[in-house]
């Protein structure tokens, strides 16, 4: 399903949800990060800060919406932002990278290391550093990161 038809959908039961918003795929593995948003598991995102002046892009604000996609850009979902705030890298709470919903899965008893603020460090410092060297920055544990919080508005989990 394109962005417009999920929009169109949505906008069906929810008229006064307004212009349709932008569509996005995450960065780092599209498909299940997508996947874990609309089985409402993931409610949280992060991203770098500096990273929005380089692409001239607005921060995100509370009551913004967002339709997410997969890795092949078809529509999977629409989420609605209820919180956004700025903080270092360092600060980042368990809480947060709890709400981010990642984990992984290891070994043949398919254990899962659930949602833990150390496996969040360890994957963001990567894409953070892959993607801010890319623009001409570097890494720290003081650089400012953009926490995002949401909730699955459409289809619901």
């Amino acid at each position: 399903m394109t962005p417009t038809q999920l929009w169109q959908d949505y906008l069906a039961h929810n008229p006064q949800a307004g212009s349709e918003p932008e569509a996005w795929a995450f960065g780092a593995e599209a498909d299940r990060l997508a996947d874990l948003v609309a089985r409402g598991i993931k409610t949280s995102t992060s991203s770098a800060h500096a990273l929005y002046a380089v692409e001239g892009e607005e921060l995100p604000t509370a009551g913004g919406y967002d339709i997410i996609l997969d890795g092949k850009g078809q529509a999977v979902c629409i989420i609605q932002t209820t919180k956004v705030y700025v903080t270092p890298f360092s600060q980042v709470t368990a809480d947060h990278a709890y709400k981010e919903g990642e984990y992984r899965q290891e070994g043949d008893l398919s254990v899962i290391k659930m949602k833990s603020l150390a496996h969040w460090r360890q994957v963001h410092e990567e894409l953070f550093t892959i993607w801010l060297k890319e623009a001409g920055l570097s890494f720290s544990e003081e650089m400012l990161v953009v926490c995002e919080e949401f909730e699955l508005v459409y289809p619901t989990a």
